[in-house]
């Protein structure tokens, strides 16, 4: 057989076992739960080869400006979209619950591995720049038997707006008085002190490259990246540290009253081994979607999001969604024209 025949039998071998037609998704927004919208958006590649995914991590104030700038199909946030965002959209989105996670309070401390046990008074002043040493009887209190150093605390924090940032500035604004009256709540906030990294990643290579210092970052990025973070003391009195089980802990509580349009937050719940710095996370969908092909990709991801995509969470270190809010979304999939 010659070589042009061989090669003709090739070209047609890779046209039928492509697929007919190809749909082509692009999305953007938070790097919290990048690591598992990555093994999704390929897992369910795999499954269904003519849909594929295309999600950058660029941050939840990345994401919502794009949707907002109808530059991507469907963005991605850990803050919810505000009443202000929604308007400027000028179409109905839809929040979709994923996953939940934790910021954890993470730290480069050298000689020191031991699990750090932080108060909510401790972290507020931390950021808020008035407890500026590591040995300070704010932290060396709570800490027996760990020997602090005397020196300057280095704090880190996102340069980009971030839904990491609006969970751990959430829970500040619970926990501080003075927090919520002079930094607030918000993806992007003035921060009082520290030095600015971009992204989950960014945080964490900071974090690592520098000494004393301590910033918040999603709980699988302080595992993937071997950093030490600490343990929070919660509305019940007890030091939690993040976990698949205090994650859902934390979340068990909204489950009941959790609004139609799935805009809420968990942060300082009370109730017994609740951590105290969790979050659920969204995709932004909008609810009309002009191509049908698309929407009928979309809808069906989301449907294999909540059923086959869950179990995948676990491994990645995100705990699974409820099975009640599970099936609050699946009747408001149902319900996308």
């Amino acid at each position: 057989m010659s070589l042009r025949k061989v090669l003709g039998f090739a070209l047609l071998a890779v046209l039928l076992a492509a697929p007919a037609w190809a749909q082509n998704i692009n999305a953007a927004g938070a790097t919290f739960p990048y690591p598992i919208y990555s093994k999704w958006f390929d897992e369910y590649h795999k499954a269904h080869p003519s849909v594929q995914i295309n999600y950058q991590s660029i941050g939840s104030g990345g994401g919502i400006r794009q949707l907002l700038d109808k530059t991507v199909d469907f963005g991605a946030s850990d803050g919810p979209m505000s009443d202000d965002q929604l308007k400027q959209a000028g179409l109905k989105i839809l929040h979709f619950p994923t996953v939940l996670g934790a910021d954890v309070p993470s730290y480069n401390i050298p000689g020191v591995t031991a699990e750090l046990k932080f108060t909510p008074e401790a972290l507020a002043g931390i950021f808020l720049g008035k407890i500026t040493k590591w040995n300070d009887p704010a932290i060396a209190s709570q800490n027996p038997g760990v020997k602090l150093p005397a020196e300057d605390i280095v704090v880190v924090h996102r340069s980009d707006g971030s839904g990491t940032t609006y969970i751990w500035t959430d829970y500040l604004s619970k926990v501080s008085d003075e927090w919520k009256t002079k930094v607030g709540t918000n993806t992007s906030v003035n921060w009082p002190v520290g030095l600015g990294g971009k992204g989950n990643e960014g945080v964490a290579g900071l974090l690592k490259q520098t000494p004393n210092s301590m910033g918040y970052i999603e709980l699988i990025y302080a595992i993937q990246n071997n950093i030490p973070y600490g343990s929070v003391k919660n509305v019940a009195g007890e030091f939690v540290k993040p976990s698949l089980a205090s994650v859902s802990a934390a979340a068990a509580g909204t489950v009941k009253s959790m609004p139609d349009d799935f805009r809420v937050s968990i942060t300082n719940p009370p109730g017994k081994g609740a951590y105290p710095v969790s979050s659920f996370t969204w995709l932004l969908i909008p609810a009309q979607i002009q191509d049908a092909a698309k929407k009928a990709a979309i809808k069906d991801f989301l449907g294999w999001m909540l059923t086959s995509g869950q179990q995948l969470c676990e491994p990645l270190a995100y705990a699974k969604l409820p099975k009640e809010v599970i099936a609050k979304e699946e009747k408001a999939i149902a319900m996308i024209p």
